[in-house]
């Protein structure tokens, strides 16, 4: 098996000659997709499929990434996540109103690390989450979150947020955050920022939430 850097070298390169691929996170209204479908240099990417169950989101996210990557427009903004049931299984984990253990976060994170050890899918050049969440009066007190806490501190550039809350202004934070992407180290491997996860407690997102509510 490559190194992780190895790996990563080679993913630039074959990205060289694309679009930016970003993956969008977060319930965005059907007016801020339309607003997005409308700009000339962002191709918007949404799964062919709904997704029946957690293997279904993660093949049709691999396959909207895979798409992705053939666009020719400056951005492509994907609407489906790989790591969606990963995220999911790490909030549950924190979830201290139903306790459920490390279990359902395992099951999904070895779900994920096969298919991406696979070649089935490799992360995106940047997320970017709509963090509807972060209103005023809240950003002490948020949900944990994987995007915003062990995904965001393994390449902090590589994480940018939205934290508008109505349809017109989201639609300009997501293009105004696409042209303010910042240049940096890519992923490490998937296996790493897994590792992170387990080890990211959801009181270090608290100590740095302010931050997290303008464009990173």
């Amino acid at each position: 098996m490559n190194s992780p850097h190895g790996r990563a070298a080679s993913i630039e390169a074959m990205r060289r000659n694309g679009s930016t691929v970003v993956v969008l996170v977060g319930a965005a209204p059907g007016q801020v997709l339309a607003a997005l479908d409308r700009s000339m240099n962002v191709a918007l990417i949404r799964p062919a499929d709904p997704a029946d169950d957690d293997s279904d989101e993660l093949q049709a996210a691999a396959e909207a990434l895979q798409r992705a990557g053939r666009a020719t427009s400056p951005y492509a903004l994907v609407t489906a996540d790989p790591l969606a049931a990963v995220a999911a299984g790490w909030r549950a984990m924190w979830d201290v109103s139903r306790p459920q253990g490390p279990a359902g976060f395992e099951q999904e994170a070895a779900r994920a690390l096969t298919a991406w050890r696979a070649g089935r899918f490799e992360l995106p050049d940047y997320y970017l989450v709509l963090a509807t969440a972060l209103e005023a009066g809240e950003a002490g007190d948020q949900r944990p979150d994987f995007h915003l806490g062990p995904l965001r501190s393994a390449r902090s550039h590589r994480v940018a947020v939205v934290a508008a809350t109505e349809p017109a202004q989201q639609a300009v934070g997501v293009l105004q955050a696409l042209g303010s992407l910042r240049h940096g180290p890519w992923w490490p491997g998937l296996d790493e920022i897994i590792d992170t996860a387990r080890r990211f407690y959801p009181d270090s997102l608290a100590e740095s939430s302010a931050p997290l509510a303008t464009l990173s």
